[in-house]
């Protein structure tokens, strides 16, 4: 069992990066193989619509032909069993980085023919995490939950099962009272931090042992 996880975050070791972490966690309890890629640490680009892999008897079908950091990553991940992702919301939406390295995962394995929508010859099961400064009923009122409905929906192309989980209301600065940021309560952010953070970070390693046991 090859587990890999892909961290859309910049930052290490902080909320995103860490409930990563606690997902390999559950996947080495279950004897799985894990390695965590950071995509800030890589030189790549999205999808520049070469369409090689849309090409008639292609050798590029179901592999982006492009040629940069994130290529060798691509092939570890197509030859896995779980792939969990991460990543913070920026402006109601995944990081840059990770909408590129989803375009070039996903695009390549997309089939263009009538009734066949995939033509990945796996199984690859996958987990998202997703974090985020604002609260759960901001999540509701915005309907987040249409962005992370539709990515579950996009992994169900690698024909294995999918699943998400957030994690709100973050602690985002190490001292609040170095930025202009008078709109949150530090004292709140704290409590959510030390109350809430790790019943995420305890979800997230079960995500980890239920996708590591499928």
């Amino acid at each position: 069992m090859k587990v890999i996880a892909v961290n859309g975050s910049p930052r290490k070791n902080w909320n995103t990066d860490t409930l990563l972490q606690k997902a390999l966690d559950g996947a080495k309890s279950m004897g799985a193989q894990t390695e965590v890629i950071h995509l800030y640490d890589l030189n790549f680009k999205g999808c520049i619509s070469c369409f090689a892999c849309k090409r008639k008897n292609s050798k590029h079908a179901g592999h982006c032909a492009m040629q940069d950091d994130l290529t060798n990553v691509l092939e570890k991940i197509l030859e896995s069993d779980v792939l969990l992702l991460g990543s913070p919301i920026y402006f109601g939406n995944v990081t840059g980085v990770m909408r590129s390295f989803l375009e070039r995962l996903l695009f390549s394995n997309l089939s263009y023919n009538e009734g066949h929508p995939s033509i990945f010859q796996g199984k690859l099961s996958s987990g998202f995490i997703y974090t985020m400064n604002v609260p759960e009923d901001f999540v509701k009122q915005v309907n987040y939950e249409a962005l992370f409905q539709q990515n579950e929906n996009l992994l169900k192309i690698f024909k294995g099962t999918s699943e998400f989980m957030i994690s709100t209301d973050t602690y985002q600065f190490e001292d609040y009272s170095k930025y202009e940021a008078s709109m949150f309560d530090e004292k709140h952010k704290s409590q959510v931090k030390a109350e809430q953070f790790p019943i995420d970070s305890q979800k997230a390693f079960d995500m980890g042992v239920r996708l590591a046991s499928l």
